[in-house]
C-alpha cells in the first residue's frame, strides 16, 4: 500500500535529484530540432550559387568574375550581418528575427526570375539573399545552444551546424536537375518557397529563451530567468567587437575561420561544380559529389561536436585544417570526366572536414569571451564568409585569366597549412581569480 501511494503522489520540483527533463525529453531538444529544419531551409539557397554560374554566362553572357562578385557579396554579407543578428536576438526576439530573415531570403531568390542585368543579381542574391542568410547564420545555432543549453553544448553546435549540410544534401540532386532539365528560373523559385515553407515551423514552434515555457535550460541544475531585451543592437555588436579586437586569439580565431571560408564556401561550393564540368563531368554528377559531401559532413560535424566536449579544441582544429589543406593539394589530379574511386575517397574525406571546424570553433569562442560569445562568434564568422566571397570572386577572375582552377586549388592548400599553425598558438584562457577582500581596521 505504501508502494502504491507514492507512486500515485506527484514528484515535486523541490527533489534536486530527479530534474524536470529525467521523466521527459526536455524542450530544449524540441527547440534545437525546429533550429534544424530552419537551416536546413535557409541552406536551400546555399546549394544554388554553383550550380548558376555556366547558366547565367550562357544566358547573359556575364564573366565568371561578374557573377563570382555577386557570390562574394552575398557571401560577405552572409558572415557581416551575423554578430548584428545576434544582438537583435537579444533584443527582439530568435522567433521574430528568424521569421523577417526566412522571408527577406524568399523575396531575393523569387525576385531574380525577373532579372535582366548583372546589377540585378546582385541587389536579388546578392544584397536581399546575403542579409536574410546572415541573420540566420550560425550565431543563431549559438544562440540557441547557449539559451537552452547547459550540458553537451559541443554535440548540439555540431548538430545544428550540420543542419547546413543536410539542406546541401536534400536541394543539391534536386537544384541540379531542375537546372539541367527545366532552367535555372525554376530552381530559384524552389528555393524561394522552401524558405516560406519554415517560416510557419518558427513562428508557432520556437521559443526565445527556457523561461518561456517555465523550464530550466538542459542540464542546469537552477532556474534561468529571461534576460530583458537589450537595447541598442548595433551599439553592443560594435561594442562586443571593440573590445575583441584588442585581445590576441580573437585575430587568431578570425584568421583561421576566414581560411576555413576561403577552402570551403568560397572555394568548393562555389567552384567545384563548374570546375568539373571544365573536366567534362556532367553537372548532375559533380552536384551529386558535393551532396555526398554533405552527407559525411553531418557525420564529421557531429563528431567533431563530441569530440569538443572532450578533447583540446585547439588541437582538433589544428588537425582539421592540416588535413583540409592536404586533401585539395590531390584534388587538381582527380578532376576527370567520369567519377573515379580516388575522387570518391577525396569527396568522403573532405566532406568528414568540411565544417568539423565549427564546434572547437565555437567552443573556444567561449573560453575566451564568456557571455558575449554569440556576438563574438558573429564577428569571427564574419571573417568566415569575406574569406569566402574572396575566393568565390577570385576563383572567378582565376578560371577567366589562366582557363582553371587549378592555382586556386593549390592556394588554398597553402592556407590551410597556414591555418593549423595559427591553431596551435591560441593561448588558454586563465581562470579569473578574485582579489582578496581588504582586512578590517
Amino acid at each position: 500500500m505504501t508502494q502504491t501511494t507514492e507512486a500515485a503522489a506527484p514528484v515535486e520540483d523541490s527533489r534536486p535529484a530527479r530534474p524536470f527533463g529525467a521523466h521527459r525529453i526536455h524542450r530544449a531538444w524540441f527547440v534545437a530540432a525546429v533550429t534544424f529544419v530552419t537551416i536546413i531551409g535557409a541552406a536551400a539557397f546555399r546549394s544554388l550559387p554553383g550550380l548558376l554560374i555556366d547558366p547565367l554566362h550562357q544566358e547573359f553572357h556575364w564573366s565568371r568574375g561578374t557573377i563570382g562578385a555577386a557570390v562574394s557579396v552575398n557571401l560577405a554579407l552572409y558572415g557581416l550581418t551575423a554578430p548584428f543578428a545576434a544582438a537583435l536576438m537579444d533584443r527582439f526576439g530568435i522567433r521574430r528575427v528568424v521569421a523577417v530573415a526566412l522571408t527577406v531570403i524568399a523575396l531575393g531568390s523569387g525576385l531574380t526570375v525577373w532579372m535582366t542585368a548583372a546589377w540585378q543579381l546582385l541587389l536579388c542574391w546578392g544584397l536581399l539573399v546575403g542579409l536574410g542568410s546572415g541573420s540566420m547564420a550560425l550565431a543563431f545555432a549559438a544562440t540557441v545552444t547557449n539559451r537552452w543549453f547547459t550540458e553537451r553544448k559541443g554535440l548540439v553546435t555540431g548538430i545544428l551546424t550540420a543542419a547546413s549540410a543536410s539542406g546541401q544534401l536534400i536541394f543539391l540532386p534536386v537544384l541540379s536537375w531542375i537546372v539541367e532539365e527545366h532552367d535555372w528560373r525554376p530552381a530559384a523559385v524552389t528555393v524561394s518557397l522552401a524558405a516560406l515553407a519554415v517560416v510557419p515551423f518558427v513562428w508557432l514552434l520556437l521559443r526565445d529563451h527556457p523561461a518561456d515555457v517555465g523550464q530550466k535550460p538542459y542540464g542546469a541544475t537552477e532556474f534561468v530567468p529571461k534576460p530583458e531585451p537589450v537595447p541598442g543592437a548595433a551599439r553592443r555588436a560594435v561594442t562586443v567587437l571593440l573590445s575583441a579586437v584588442r585581445t590576441g586569439p580573437f585575430w587568431l580565431l578570425a584568421g583561421t575561420f576566414a581560411i576555413c571560408g576561403a577552402s570551403t564556401n568560397g572555394l568548393v561550393q562555389t567552384h567545384f561544380v563548374p570546375a568539373a564540368h571544365d573536366h567534362g563531368m556532367p553537372v548532375t554528377a559533380a552536384a551529386s559529389l558535393l551532396a555526398v559531401i554533405g552527407v559525411f559532413d553531418v557525420v564529421g560535424t557531429i563528431a567533431s561536436g563530441w569530440f569538443t566536449d572532450r578533447f583540446e579544441p585547439r588541437r582538433l582544429l589544428a588537425v582539421y585544417y592540416a588535413l583540409r589543406g592536404v586533401s585539395l593539394l590531390f584534388l587538381p589530379m582527380l578532376l576527370a570526366p567520369s567519377v573515379q574511386p580516388p575522387m570518391i575517397f577525396f569527396i568522403v574525406f573532405y566532406g568528414l572536414d568540411w565544417v568539423a571546424t565549427v564546434p572547437p570553433t565555437l567552443a573556444l569562442c567561449r573560453e575566451q569571451y564568456g557571455e558575449d560569445s554569440a556576438i563574438v562568434f558573429g564577428w569571427v564568422l564574419a571573417s568566415h564568409q569575406v574569406g569566402a566571397a574572396l575566393v568565390a570572386f577570385l576563383g572567378g577572375v582565376a578560371r577567366d585569366t589562366f582557363g582553371s582552377y587549378d592555382v586556386v586549388w593549390y592556394a588554398s592548400g597553402a592556407l590551410c597549412a597556414a591555418a593549423a599553425l595559427m591553431a596551435l598558438v591560441i593561448r588558454r584562457r586563465r581562470p579569473v581569480t578574485a582579489a582578496p577582500a581588504p582586512a578590517l581596521a
